[in-house]
């Protein structure tokens, strides 16, 4: 069975939404990827935890098969993030963020996973995306993830690392900022130029929207009923994605769509729990069902 190699951050969640409110959940987002990616592959994941991370964590990542030889538990705390969404759960702010080990975090890749096809460089500075890159032996494709925090403040570094990723993954809002395009569509064409063959902008409940050597895709969303908790669906979107992608027969141009509604589903997922409760505790099966479900939503 393919791998995917997944590097980012490993964290203690406290989340409150206007329906739930929990302490110190699995979060993260090298986890809420690694967990998405484990439903379709292999997954080695590379992160960095304190002594206080629970074992019940560690247990968890076990279950779904996921390699931790990449996991360094070192003295300290694990990243702890605290964060309040609104009523309508499009807007969250910041309660507190305590780095802990994290701060000195330096991704180190094990010789077993130098050589894996597929590299998720989930949501981390771009220095230490850079860092990862550095210790791979020519990977097939690697997607790079980023938030606005290093448009802001790493800005240099994350524009050298476009030039060394095929794929790039983003918000809308962060286009419009890398770009200075209200029009998504001019966004897309300016990013290209900077370097990845492929770029994806997510919108949320909106859908993605892809652009790729084969043309525009627009990528819905599947509808969730029942949102609980959206923290951590970019991540799981991204991370199902390259799982599929990792295992897929035929080229990347030619899996790319299915793979993002794949990604789509399991965000969908995500959604309708706290942390990873949710997408942890899935089948296959039901992956599948609403696979088809959003099939026939989009068919015409």
């Amino acid at each position: 069975m393919s791998s995917v190699l997944i590097v980012g951050s490993t964290a203690l969640d406290s989340i409150k939404t206007p329906v739930a409110e929990n302490p110190r959940m699995l979060g993260g987002s090298a986890s809420h990827a690694a967990i998405a990616a484990s439903y379709f592959s292999l997954v080695r994941m590379v992160g960095v935890v304190g002594e206080d991370f629970p074992k019940s964590y560690l247990q968890l990542y076990k279950r779904r098969r996921i390699d931790l030889e990449g996991l360094q538990i070192v003295p300290g705390k694990t990243f702890h993030w605290s964060g309040e969404y609104e009523a309508n759960m499009n807007n969250r702010r910041t309660l507190a963020t305590e780095l802990g080990v994290f701060e000195n975090f330096t991704p180190a890749l094990p010789v077993s996973y130098q050589g894996t096809a597929f590299v998720l460089l989930a949501n981390i500075a771009p220095s230490l995306q850079h860092h990862v890159l550095d210790q791979t032996l020519r990977p097939k494709f690697v997607v790079a993830d980023t938030m606005d925090l290093w448009l802001n403040i790493a800005l240099a570094d994350l524009l050298k690392l476009l030039k060394r990723v095929d794929g790039f993954v983003l918000n809308d809002s962060e286009a419009q900022q890398l770009t200075q395009e209200d029009n998504v569509f001019n966004a897309l064409r300016k990013i290209h130029q900077l370097g990845p063959k492929f770029v994806i902008v997510k919108q949320g409940s909106h859908g993605s929207i892809l652009s790729s050597p084969e043309g525009i895709f627009l990528c819905p969303a599947y509808p969730v009923r029942n949102l609980v908790d959206p923290t951590g669906a970019g991540d799981s979107f991204v991370g199902a994605m390259m799982g599929y992608l990792s295992t897929a027969r035929g080229s990347i141009e030619k899996n790319i769509r299915q793979a993002m509604a794949y990604g789509s589903v399991v965000a969908s997922f995500c959604c309708e729990g706290c942390g990873v409760t949710r997408t942890a505790r899935l089948t296959r099966a039901q992956i599948e069902s609403r696979m088809k479900e959003l099939r026939e939503l989009t068919r015409f």
